[in-house]
């Protein structure tokens, strides 16, 4: 499977939707910030330097023997895909907003025949090397980013310093370069109105909620972005430690919202998640917004009992289906508003039907 073969399919590995707290945790994610010792950070850099950055990793990635210790590896220059392929990148959490916007030549990325592994070259950093696992598995994640760490690392010359670790472009990145995160889906703690407290507590603790794609991105559909703040002086396995142990609080606080909701509401819920139901197996024409809040419904639906014949995978797979890019990319044309939300609620309907 090409990287052309990714832009052309919704489904990722990330979306599998099993695994431990599979309910609450959509995907857990690791990404480690890494740059090469010959080269100047990504944004003070010539194109020249960029693009012997950009070779190296290509080298480093083609290489039979990291072949065989990470699985096979796909290399593509940004220029070659087109924005709307770059953009279904970011839909499915494979690169950043920032990557797939930003001009020039030097821009690349490396991704496993699975995409459970993706390497970003020339973003904020020379290198964002990130694992993407479905639930709450960020101690596996880990492994497999540190396995991939080495391996590139046996290859490319780091930038490192005994004292501060891994330089990066960021100092908030410094250290360690690792950044964790789970998405996770947080209905009940809004309805009970527990949300705020919630993440308030987060950020005493070190960690920040985000948006569904990241910082400076909204959370829609009641889905959220946990991840680290600190990278300098915690050891990596702490850090992955320590978020995995915060996010098994949130999934309690969660699950016992959604209890609540059950002895308290459950025939507000009930109608609630019936709607729903109703709405995106009949509308003809839909919004992006409408559909997360939808969705986000028969997933609770879902967790809590009350629906039988929906497939978590699938509703997994609609968070990418019906996001613009994808939709364009699938009707093999460009599209305004109206058209793509008619186009969204086709979709929509014939996955659940």
């Amino acid at each position: 499977m090409s990287i052309q073969d990714a832009v052309n399919k919704a489904f990722t590995r990330w979306m599998e939707g099993t695994g431990p707290y599979a309910q609450v945790v959509i995907s857990s994610r690791v990404r480690l910030a890494r740059n090469l010792v010959e080269a100047p950070f990504p944004h003070m850099q010539s194109e020249a330097t960029g693009r012997q950055v950009l070779e190296k990793v290509r080298e480093a990635a083609n290489d039979p023997e990291v072949q065989r210790q990470i699985g096979r590896l796909h290399f593509a220059a940004l220029e070659e895909l087109s924005p709307l392929d770059r953009q279904i990148l970011v839909e499915k959490h494979l690169i950043s907003p920032q990557h797939a916007n930003d001009q020039g030549p030097e821009r690349g990325l490396v991704l496993r025949d699975d995409e459970a592994v993706s390497i970003m070259v020339n973003e904020e950093d020379h290198l964002r090397i990130q694992v993407l696992f479905p639930a709450l598995q960020l101690e596996e994640a880990w492994e497999l980013a540190s396995r991939v760490d080495d391996v590139f690392e046996s290859r490319l010359n780091y930038a490192f310093d005994e004292k501060y670790g891994y330089l990066t472009c960021c100092p908030t990145n410094v250290g360690t370069g690792l950044r964790a995160s789970v998405m996770v889906h947080l209905p009940a703690l809004a309805m009970t109105h527990q949300a705020s407290r919630v993440f308030t507590a987060l950020s005493k603790l070190g960690f920040v909620v985000r948006g569904l794609y990241g910082e400076g991105t909204e959370a829609k559909g009641h889905l959220f972005q946990i991840s680290n703040q600190i990278t300098l002086g915690p050891r990596e396995e702490e850090i992955i430690g320590n978020l995995t142990a915060v996010s098994r609080q949130v999934i309690e606080q969660e699950e016992l919202g959604r209890e609540e909701l059950r002895k308290e509401g459950l025939a507000q819920v009930e109608d609630m998640v019936y709607r729903s139901y109703g709405i995106l197996t009949n509308a003809y024409i839909i919004s992006s917004e409408e559909a997360m809040i939808h969705l986000s419904n028969l997933r609770l639906g879902l967790a809590m009992g009350l629906l039988k014949n929906v497939d978590p995978k699938k509703l997994n797979e609609l968070l990418v289906e019906t996001r613009p890019a994808f939709l364009q990319k699938k009707a093999g044309r460009e599209m305004d508003a109206f058209h793509r939300d008619l186009k969204r609620a086709e979709i929509i309907r014939n996955a659940l039907a």
